[in-house]
């Protein structure tokens, strides 16, 4: 019998991602798939998100969203990516002004759209660079104009914001994609692009002491 819950996951090909959408995968839900195409530095993450997508079976859709006024590294091929500035307390140069902010919001309204029964988002607070757009409270105060905002909730429908892995370190993350048979070789973190990881931007070492803290090698590593 195939489940009436239905989910719509923001897929970026990175490790969290990826876990979130094989999570809502194991609890049962017919998931359809947000992949951003929103003018990063390389399309690298793209390639993986639409290959993860395809092997788990999930049907996508590739939005492309503009940001004409930069406002990060990401956006920008000529700025220098920071190097060495991992798990710092400040916000770093590769934080896109209300990339979460926008992107839940497309993916709620596609949810809405499908008739969805919730969203869900790879955000962690535990190990991770230090983006305002990933914390507790954040999901909690969107979630609540979420409930406020749209028809759905009016007419006796909540979509609700999920947020499995918001409390997992990277290690945890790691151990429960193995479990779920998350495809790590297939995933994609680092901010250069290029053919491998670069091994020194912040979310490749992030990545790297994930693996290492769980006991497990990188499938990337070369």
């Amino acid at each position: 019998m195939k489940s009436s819950k239905k989910a719509v996951v923001l897929l970026s090909g990175g490790i969290d991602s990826v876990t979130s959408m094989f999570y809502a995968l194991n609890k049962g839900f017919k998931l359809n798939a947000l992949i951003f195409d929103y003018g990063q530095r390389h399309k690298r993450e793209l390639a993986s998100a639409r290959k993860i997508a395809g092997i788990a079976g999930v049907s996508y859709k590739v939005v492309k969203v503009n940001f004409p006024w930069g406002g990060s590294v990401l956006l920008d091929k000529k700025s220098k990516l920071p190097h060495g500035r991992f798990m710092r307390k400040t916000i770093p140069s590769t934080y896109v002004p209300g990339r979460n902010i926008i992107f839940l919001s497309l993916g709620i309204s596609y949810a809405e759209a499908i008739s969805a029964d919730e969203v869900f988002i790879g955000v962690n607070a535990v190990d991770y660079s230090g983006y305002p757009d990933c914390r507790p409270d954040f999901i909690k105060a969107f979630q609540k104009a979420v409930d406020l905002g749209i028809k759905s909730v009016v007419e006796g429908k909540k979509i609700k914001i999920s947020v499995p892995l918001i409390n997992l370190s990277k290690k945890e993350i790691i151990e429960l994609g193995l479990k779920l048979g998350v495809p790590f070789k297939d995933t994609w973190s680092c901010y250069s692009g290029g053919a491998n990881p670069c091994n020194r931007c912040d979310s490749c070492l992030i990545r790297r002491k994930g693996f290492q803290d769980a006991g497990i090698k990188d499938p990337l590593d070369r």
